[in-house]
């Protein structure tokens, strides 16, 4: 039995309700599907999401320009509607490689600098923390080396969902003198930095951060599916959350004040425009590109590292993205994880080779979050070998 054959038969063997959606993206005009590409992604998809168990999953490659996505399952247990290249889900934490970019954006054109101190772009009425005479800089927070904890303490509301946390709860925060190293010297995963680089951010440029990343970000990239908020109608075509257990999470609104961390929404189709968008050559991106791919801080000799390793050993950062050398087959890449109101997303790209993978479940669920991670590198691998 040959390879397509043997695909066909898993996919007449398991059960009803898993669909497959194909389709391809390049910008401009329509192109067929690469059939080798197609068969890659197809069957690394099918094996992935029957070992997953979850609802739905998501996958879309892109290789020199080409790309296919694939969906499997549906979009919340019992709804009979598959997800595709369109299909609306929460991206968690993959926000902060966005916020990164938007960073990269202000730096380019002068609003910015990597070394401005957080105290001169916060414009807020509070002192903030330093350890050992140095000051946290935005590359700081954009590497995870500020020293600040992981998240702010912020104020439960009785009834509320999920705690979003507000400014006051911020500055309470910083008031608190939170910092746990001095800043450059380690590296500590963390939501509360990401917050506080896009709200800098968002000072410096005199807008609203969202309104400042559709600007700098979004809208270059075409990034037309992309947001912080749904609408009802958007409601309609995305993915539904769920919990460890398998129950169904609401759908949370993205309070502002945890825009740079995380809470965005977006597709498979613009997280490859967004890939297609790191693996060009635009001459008129060139400088922004050039520092979205650049490594800023090195592992070597940090203390402590904690939190980076999720998607694979971090052997350096870059802005929100993590990077891995190379290492046997594989080539050297960025990728970051995203988790947020049960669902598991991962995107990773070869700039070097022109390749890119983004994966998404619509469940936690740690070892299905762990094969999805290690299916995409493999497929980076097998796609694009050294």
């Amino acid at each position: 039995m040959n390879h397509r054959s043997s695909l066909r038969a898993v996919r007449a063997a398991i059960a009803a309700g898993l669909c497959t959606a194909m389709l391809a993206f390049a910008p401009g005009h329509a192109r067929a599907e690469n059939k080798l590409l197609a068969d890659t992604v197809d069957l690394t998809g099918t094996i992935l999401f029957l070992s997953a168990d979850v609802p739905g999953m998501v996958i879309g490659v892109i290789r020199d320009g080409e790309t296919v996505v694939r969906g499997f399952g549906e979009i919340a247990k019992g709804s009979g509607k598959a997800p595709d290249g369109d299909t609306l889900m929460r991206i968690g934490s993959i926000t902060k490689v966005l916020t990164g970019a938007t960073l990269a954006s202000l730096v380019v054109d002068g609003t910015v600098n990597f070394g401005d101190p957080l105290q001169e772009r916060l414009g807020w009425d509070v002192t903030i923390p330093e350890r050992d005479g140095k000051k946290i800089r935005l590359i700081d927070l954009a590497t995870h080396s500020s020293g600040l904890p992981r998240e702010a303490e912020i104020t439960f509301i009785e009834g509320h969902p999920t705690a979003m946390g507000t400014k006051e709860d911020y500055i309470a925060t910083l008031k608190d003198d939170p910092q746990l190293f001095a800043p450059g010297t380690g590296i500590l995963y963390s939501n509360f930095a990401f917050d506080l680089l896009a709200l800098a951010l968002a000072n410096a440029a005199s807008k609203p951060y969202a309104e400042l990343l559709k600007e700098r970000v979004l809208d270059p990239a075409g990034l037309k599916d992309t947001r912080f908020n749904l609408t009802e109608a958007d409601k309609a075509r995305t993915m539904q959350g769920h919990n460890f257990d398998g129950s169904p999470l609401a759908f949370v609104e993205t309070a502002p004040i945890i825009e740079g961390a995380g809470g965005l929404y977006s597709t498979a189709n613009d997280m490859l425009r967004w890939l297609h968008w790191h693996l060009g050559n635009d001459a008129k991106d060139f400088d922004m590109r050039l520092l979205e791919h650049a490594t800023y801080l090195q592992r070597d000799g940090l203390d402590p590292v904690i939190g980076l390793d999720e998607g694979g050993e971090m052997d350096a950062m870059g802005l929100g993205w993590v990077i891995q050398n190379p290492a046997g087959n594989r080539p050297l890449i960025l990728q970051k994880t995203g988790g947020l109101n049960g669902q598991f997303s991962y995107i990773v790209f070869a700039p070097s080779r022109g390749i890119g993978v983004f994966v998404s479940i619509n469940q936690f669920n740690v070892p299905a979050f762990y094969a999805m991670v290690q299916a995409a590198n493999g497929l980076i691998t097998q796609l694009a070998p050294r």
